[in-house]
């Protein structure tokens, strides 16, 4: 079983956050996006994961492929890099992994998690895992026939056709099925809204007789922007509150600390109050403040600072009180 994982896109709307780290790196409850997503997927996946291919844009850095490889490492794989510098669409992007193409192949978008209770049939032909969702307008879904089977994806129905939102992770028996269809529309230059798109290989696959079910998901968490990294990691902290999330090379003093948090080594909270819902990282000094449901990142600075619902980034310098704050790297308040 091979993993390929897009992410070579700047993540725009996450800025000021993606300008020195990219989007897959930030963290949730103490890991990033992308680590927790391969965790998630080895979880529900019943076959050893060989490789994991993480496509990525050339400007991320030798540090970021390092640290790439060592999440590949984490669940017994090996990590992969291929560039893609320019955005041309997903089928376009996946060709850069072409050689992982082999046997069972999972496809999944660096900025969705999610929780499931299902273990992955890899006897089925293709997977597509999907949530229901209030507004399917919104969303590309999937139509099912009697039997249970995918018969159409339809991308933002303006009527509806189905609650089933696709999540942006697949399963494929035959990798190989797959890169035949996607290389065919680059020799080809079948575009559709100036892109190759994913969809259409998958529906030219179906054509030639490849039956694709749904997997249905518990909780479907989106980090596409700051208000929605928030929400994931309280509902991330949440899903792991059973763990040992503070560190013993942590120093809480004179503090209360309200449950769940993850606080991580070299950390130094003085005459406050975190919690609950707040991630902090490493060699973080707060004191005398209060704050919840908020992501601060490493080597940050707080003091008198009252905060709910925001996201730090790295080496912020924080003094004073504000409700909701989105700082990035080196930010002073």
């Amino acid at each position: 079983m091979n993993i390929i994982i897009p992410m070579a896109g700047l993540g725009k709307r996450l800025r000021p956050h993606t300008l020195t780290t990219a989007k897959p790196l930030l963290p949730i409850a103490g890991k990033p996006i992308v680590h927790r997503l391969v965790e998630d997927i080895a979880r529900v996946c019943p076959e050893k994961i060989n490789y994991i291919g993480f496509i990525v844009h050339p400007s991320f850095g030798k540090q970021v492929e390092e640290d790439l490889k060592a999440v590949a490492k984490a669940v017994g794989a090996e990590g992969k890099i291929y560039y893609q510098e320019q955005a041309m669409g997903i089928s376009h992007a996946l060709l850069f992994a072409k050689e992982l193409f082999e046997g069972k192949v999972i496809v999944a978008f660096a900025d969705t998690l999610f929780r499931a209770d299902f273990k992955l049939d890899t006897n089925k032909d293709g997977t597509i895992w999907v949530q229901k969702v209030e507004n399917p307008q919104q969303f590309g879904v999937v139509k099912l026939n009697s039997q249970g089977e995918i018969t159409e994806l339809v991308e933002k129905p303006v009527t509806f056709v189905s609650d089933l939102a696709i999540i942006g992770i697949y399963f494929f028996k035959h990798g190989e099925s797959l890169r035949a269809e996607m290389q065919y529309l680059l020799d080809n230059d079948i575009k559709e809204k100036g892109e190759y798109q994913f969809t259409t290989a998958l529906e030219n696959m179906k054509k030639k007789g490849a039956r694709f079910v749904p997997g249905q998901v518990q909780e479907w968490l989106d980090c596409g922007n700051k208000d929605n990294m928030v929400q994931t990691n309280q509902r991330y902290l949440e899903f792991i509150k059973d763990q040992k999330l503070i560190s013993e090379k942590a120093i809480v003093k004179n503090s209360v600390v309200l449950p769940p948090v993850f606080i991580a080594d070299g950390v130094i909270i003085e005459n406050s109050v975190i919690g609950p819902h707040v991630s902090i990282g490493q060699e973080t000094r707060i004191t005398d403040s209060r704050i919840s449901n908020s992501i601060v990142q490493k080597n940050c600075v707080l003091g008198g600072v009252v905060m709910k619902n925001s996201l730090l980034g790295n080496f912020v310098n924080f003094e004073g009180s504000a409700s909701d704050v989105d700082a990035g790297d080196y930010t002073r308040i």
